[in-house]
């Protein structure tokens, strides 16, 4: 008994496929029951609320999060650079990110944006007046 192969491209198939709008495509409509949020998507029976703004930066329990606390702070970050070469830099906390946290050097007033995935040790300094010279 021969059994033809189901991706046999050198004969040609008994169904010819379907075109684009050729049938009702149910699936892009919302399902019976359901309504349309203010934001645009739709939602059943029950209501979902979304955080807005990524939950990481955003929860205190991620470096992220913990270092969005501390804008405007003058702190010094230790970063790991391979397997046993550390650089630290010292600057006022100016933004934090995903992936990224932007210091503000104090001799120099430049923005130095630094890898926050390098980072091992954040130290925030206590007495802030000393520190934050403009």
């Amino acid at each position: 008994m021969f059994i033809s192969p189901p991706n046999n491209f050198n004969q040609s198939s008994t169904t010819p496929m379907p075109k684009f709008g050729m049938y009702d495509d149910t699936r892009q409509t919302p399902m019976s029951g359901s309504t349309t949020s203010t934001a645009g998507t739709t939602t059943g029976s029950q209501d979902y609320v979304l955080a807005p703004g990524s939950p990481i930066v955003n929860n205190p329990l991620y470096t992220q999060g913990w270092l969005q606390g501390r804008i405007g702070k003058y702190i010094k970050i230790e970063f790991l650079i391979g397997t046993g070469m550390w650089i630290d830099r010292e600057g006022i906390l100016q933004e934090v990110g995903i992936s990224y946290v932007v210091l503000k050097e104090t001799g120099t007033n430049d923005m130095l944006m630094c890898d926050i995935y390098s980072i091992k040790f954040v130290r925030v300094f206590d007495n802030q007046t000393l520190k934050c010279t403009p």
